[in-house]
């Protein structure tokens, strides 16, 4: 029997398409394989600018510096503005400091951080730990922003970035068990997943990958001013706040700062509209809100 050339390529396209990774199985890259340039970026003039006129002072101060809560504190008053990453119609890597929400506070917050503990001081060093801290492995595209905040903690910690903080004993006394599918059946509030098949199909899979994984978490009702509570917490972590909203793992995420009453919350605030210290303990911040449950603890290595 004569094999033709075609009937081998379909067998290799068959081949290809049975042994091929699912939609949900995300092999881990290095982040330098994928290439990404200034040109790729969507940023003002007042960007870049700033974020290299934040980084050359910052070169100046000791490098004991705590330095989430130093680049946290130079936003105080900019305004609180939701979805400014839902701009573009594809996917790109945006810069924008006059604007934050509480993931993108966070997220400038550690990259120059991230900067400044290793001595880099250009915009294009700036772009690239904040292409690496949003993406799953710095790939820029929708589907790989990484969404939900317990993917966030997980890659972030894969590059060494950040780590956990947690225990089997107290403060960390309860736990949370994740049920995650809010943006999948929610999918009219996100632009770039309407009428996106592939892109739908691979937020599922990595909702599905989260599901009925558990974390040990501290209730709302245990954030003190006790001795345990300053051993477990430091200036400078980041506070993931927990939910029992359907569907979601997190709602709110801000930066732990001390004072001598006790802890407080550092955060792009919707309520108050602008990045600002809550003035009110966090533990009474947490206590008024209702379907907050309590936190986790996310440090900077």
């Amino acid at each position: 029997m004569v094999i033709t050339m075609t009937r081998i390529y379909s067998f290799l396209f068959l081949f290809f398409l049975l042994s091929a990774p699912k939609a949900y199985s995300f092999t881990k890259v290095s982040p330098k394989a994928y290439s990404y340039s200034l040109a790729d970026v969507d940023y003002s003039k007042a960007d870049s600018t700033k974020v290299v006129k934040l980084l050359r002072e910052a070169s100046r101060l000791k490098s004991s510096t705590n330095w989430m809560t130093y680049f946290g504190k130079q936003f105080c008053g900019v305004p609180y503005v939701a979805k400014t990453l839902e701009r573009n119609k594809t996917e790109r890597l945006i810069v924008n400091l006059r604007q934050l929400d509480c993931t993108t506070f966070v997220e400038t917050t550690l990259a120059l951080t991230l900067c400044a503990k290793n001595g880099k001081t250009s915009f294009a060093d700036y772009c690239h730990y904040l292409r690496l801290v949003r993406y799953r492995q710095g790939r820029v595209s929708y589907p790989s922003r990484l969404h939900y905040f317990t993917q966030w903690i997980d890659d972030n910690s894969s590059l060494g970035f950040v780590k956990e903080v947690t225990s089997a004993s107290k403060p960390f006394t309860a736990l949370q068990t994740l049920n995650i599918d809010f943006m999948t059946t929610h999918v009219n509030l996100y632009p770039m997943l309407k009428g996106n098949k592939p892109a739908i199909a691979e937020v599922r899979a990595g909702e599905k990958a989260l599901n009925g994984r558990k974390f040990r978490y501290i209730p709302k009702r245990s954030i003190d001013n006790s001795s345990l509570l300053r051993r477990t917490i430091h200036d400078g972590d980041i506070l993931v706040m927990l939910t029992s909203k359907k569907g979601l793992d997190t709602s709110h995420i801000g930066i732990a700062v001390w004072h001598k009453d006790g802890l407080h919350l550092l955060n792009a605030s919707q309520l108050r509209h602008k990045v600002v210290v809550e003035s009110k303990l966090f533990r009474d911040y947490m206590l008024s809100q209702k379907s907050q449950t309590g936190i986790r603890v996310v440090r900077v290595m």
